[in-house]
């Protein structure tokens, strides 16, 4: 009995022993978990506008062909393709030999008339100054003739009358054929000038300073007058404007409303990635069926030429602009079930769920018209890992802060 008395106690020590300790380890509290880091952005104010980046592409401002405007035979030609010209300057030279002669008979009239003007005003004066002197016989006869009755006889007295007002007549007849004659020197001169007018026609020149772009014929090639409705007439040279172009980009359907003429735009160059700021100069007002977008078009000026047609570049057209408007980071906005809401973390680092109503979007940052106030925080990432409830340690991310003058 003694023997297994301790046993028993040992054992029985034991049989208290361990529910006690089994206890104490159901009694001791585990160590909570940290709250979850949740990356933040303040809602703020600022300048905000909505654009459009799309790749435009520059064309000439205008591109003709040349025709003469009068037929013959090219004698010089001055330019090729890839040659840049000047407003006026000589692009061909045509021999007209039928025009030559034109030239030559017009000028001729010129001089013949001019001619006949200087015989015509020697018969005027020639016949004023005989009239002077048969009118001062006259004028003595009749005084005679007056002071003495019968001394002169009257058909004498008639015949010296009628010779005075012959020589009157004649001065008439004389101006008369002066006038004529001048009337013909004007004929002449217009007619001169009209041949000299196409004889200028027969010089093909650049309508505008640009760039060669085609040629189409050489020395000696026959060039009949006309434009490009008649399908017999050959053109000189295609030219190009280049030191004004047109660049030309395609607006997508839902963004024509926001298309208006003075709209503000980036171009940016694709191969030097330099900026040109511009304006829409003008738009099509009308879809492109297949792309179901807008051509609109700024004009970009290109006075040292550096630009060239066909070349791209990015294009950033300001669609709407808006100032001091509530703005959040547009990845803390997200959509379910038909409605906008982000996650805010609130006073007591809980993550609230807010719907939101939204306005215009800029390229990072975006218009919140309803739901938020200003400098509450928003979770700008990773918003599948929180819950609405959950407590959160926020942490200002480096994308909180709109850009300086707003976003662009």
């Amino acid at each position: 009995m003694s023997m297994r008395s301790p046993s028993i106690v040992f054992g029985g020590a034991l049989l208290v022993a361990l529910p006690c300790l089994v206890f104490t380890g159901c009694q001791e509290k585990q160590p909570e978990s940290a709250p979850a880091t949740a990356s933040v952005a303040p809602v703020t104010r600022g300048d905000l506008a909505s654009t459009l980046t799309v790749a435009g592409e520059f064309q000439p401002y205008q591109e003709v062909e040349l025709h003469a405007k009068v037929s013959g035979y090219i004698r010089r030609i001055n330019v090729d393709i890839g040659d840049r010209v000047k407003i006026g300057q000589v692009i061909a030279t045509l021999e007209v030999p039928e025009l030559n002669a034109q030239v030559a008979g017009s000028q001729a009239e010129v001089k013949h008339s001019q001619s006949e003007i200087t015989r015509a005003k020697s018969e005027v004066t020639l016949a004023e100054a005989n009239h002077a002197a048969i009118h001062a016989a006259y004028t003595r006869l009749a005084e005679a003739a007056k002071r003495r009755p019968g001394l002169v006889a009257e058909q004498e007295l008639d015949d010296s009358r009628a010779k005075d007002q012959d020589a009157e007549a004649k001065i008439n007849v004389a101006k008369a054929a002066l006038d004529a004659t001048e009337e013909q020197l004007g004929v002449s001169k217009a007619d001169n000038q009209r041949v000299q007018s196409l004889e200028d026609y027969s010089v093909v020149t650049a309508p505008f300073t640009g760039v060669i772009t085609m040629r189409y014929a050489d020395v000696g090639s026959l060039i009949q007058a006309g434009t490009t409705s008649n399908t017999q007439s050959m053109p000189v040279v295609k030219v190009a404007q280049s030191d004004l172009l047109r660049l030309r980009m395609p607006v997508p359907e839902e963004d024509v409303p926001f298309i208006k003429i003075g709209g503000d735009v980036q171009i940016k160059l694709q191969d030097t990635g330099k900026v040109i700021p511009g304006k829409i100069i003008r738009f099509s007002r009308e879809l492109t069926e297949s792309t179901r977008t807008m051509l609109a078009e700024v004009d970009v000026p290109n006075p040292d030429l550096t630009l060239s047609s066909g070349m791209t570049a990015e294009t950033t057209v300001v669609l709407q602009a808006k100032k001091n408007v509530l703005t959040v980071p547009a990845g803390a906005v997200l959509k379910g079930d038909g409605q906008a809401y982000v996650l805010i973390v609130d006073a007591d680092n809980k993550v609230q769920k807010v719907p939101v109503t939204l306005g215009i979007q800029g390229s990072d940052r975006v218009e919140i018209t309803q739901g938020l106030a200003d400098h509450q925080s928003v979770i700008v990432s990773g918003q599948a890992n929180y819950e609405a409830g959950q407590t959160v340690l926020p942490k200002l991310s480096t994308i909180s802060m709109p850009k300086q003058g707003g976003d662009q």
